[in-house]
């Protein structure tokens, strides 16, 4: 029989934000306690923790001091130094998703040299160490142009359909892929633990906002073929075999006109893409990161109820202290789920929470999402 001493584990969580402060609930669920660092004080994931070391995700004496107090680290962001926890990994202390693994990921070229080695379809790319009009003439338009490092939701992509376009580049050393017509942009979460258990959650369909590229609404699961979402199922759980590494990783895919799959980017942390499973399914993506860090078995991933997701974002032209509107009559659906994330100034299109609407019908749960959207405005206290 198995016998753990309470705490079970000191969970110590590099970065702060709504995925910190959503894996520190299920941690509390566990019977774990947590350690955020973040540079910001008393941050949404630290809010909840109740214990934050205020410092930078670069700083290695902060990174030290962390990963030493703690049974294991884990992080809810990609961009941290990575050398410093490959370092102390080296000295035996525990990290997952291991660090080499995020290295290679948080690099959007190496990651997709990884893929392609590997046999694991994706866009036709090509490095672009230098911009330049007639390189990407010579690799053809439409195309998609990302940063090597640092950029999600959005920030560190253009999408260029012309040469006309080209103005809108990033000037730094980047990927650029061939631009893919979807039919939709699916994502599959995956869990894999200490013993290479791997379990996938149900595809999932993707709705992003044009012009910001945020999602904009979930719907799972996905309006595909059964024979789709074997495929995609399979390919997300040979993506995360060929990177390895320990937790919740998400896989993003475009299924194309064709009926093809290519993978797009590989998340490995929880992802926004598996929010609705804190309602919808038996075993939700935090504690299941939770479960898989701490080497204890995987929890069931069947869904209970179709459901329908969407991202509170800040109000264009607000900052400041977060003013919430529509909220009471939001809540008067059946269904709705909602989750605030606590941070305390707003900002045009900043994730500032998130809705989860289920229904035992996946078209009507949709169409109370869209309700929700329309009722529900975070506008900030210092706007005129």
């Amino acid at each position: 029989m198995d016998v753990f001493p309470l705490p079970v584990a000191r969970i110590g969580i590099i970065g702060g934000g709504q995925l910190g402060r959503m894996l520190a609930k299920a941690a509390k669920r566990l019977g774990c306690t947590c350690v955020v660092l973040d540079p910001t004080p008393g941050s949404p994931a630290g809010q909840v923790a109740g214990h934050q070391i205020v410092g930078d995700y670069h700083d290695p004496a902060k990174l030290r001091e962390l990963a030493e107090s703690c049974d294991v680290t884990t992080f809810d962001i990609e961009d941290i130094d990575t050398d410093t926890l490959i370092q102390l990994e080296r000295e035996g202390n525990r990290v997952h998703p291991s660090p080499k693994v995020l290295a290679l990921i948080q690099d959007k070229l190496t990651q997709k040299e990884a893929l392609a080695a590997a046999g694991i379809p994706t866009a036709p790319f090509i490095a672009m160490p230098a911009p330049s009009p007639d390189a990407f003439a010579a690799f053809g338009y439409p195309l998609v142009q990302k940063s090597r490092r640092g950029g999600y939701d959005g920030r560190g992509v253009s999408i260029m359909k012309t040469p006309a376009d080209y103005p809108a580049h990033l000037p730094t050393a980047s990927l650029l892929e061939q631009f893919v017509p979807a039919q939709k942009e699916l994502a599959v979460v995956v869990a894999r633990g200490l013993d290479g258990d791997c379990r996938c959650y149900p595809v999932v369909e993707m709705c992003f906002r044009p012009g910001e590229n945020v999602l904009d609404m979930l719907l799972a699961p996905a309006d595909i073929s059964a024979e789709t979402a074997a495929s995609a199922v399979d390919l997300a759980t040979r993506t995360v075999e060929t990177l390895g590494g320990v937790g919740i990783f998400g896989v993003e895919m475009f299924l194309t006109e064709a009926g093809d799959l290519l993978v797009n980017e590989v998340a490995p942390r929880t992802h926004n893409s598996g929010h609705h499973t804190i309602e919808a399914n038996v075993t939700d993506q935090f504690e299941q990161h939770l479960r898989a860090v701490v080497g204890l078995p995987l929890g069931a991933t069947a869904q209970l109820s179709p459901a329908a997701m969407i991202n509170l974002l800040g109000a264009p032209g607000h900052r400041g202290r977060p003013v919430i509107s529509g909220m009471a009559e939001a809540l008067a659906i059946p269904g709705v789920c909602l989750h605030l994330y606590g941070k305390a100034a707003t900002a045009p299109f900043r994730k500032m929470g998130h809705v989860t609407v289920l229904d035992p019908d996946i078209q009507t749960a949709r169409q109370k999402a869209e309700r929700v959207r329309a009722l529900i405005e975070i506008s900030g206290e210092d706007h005129p």
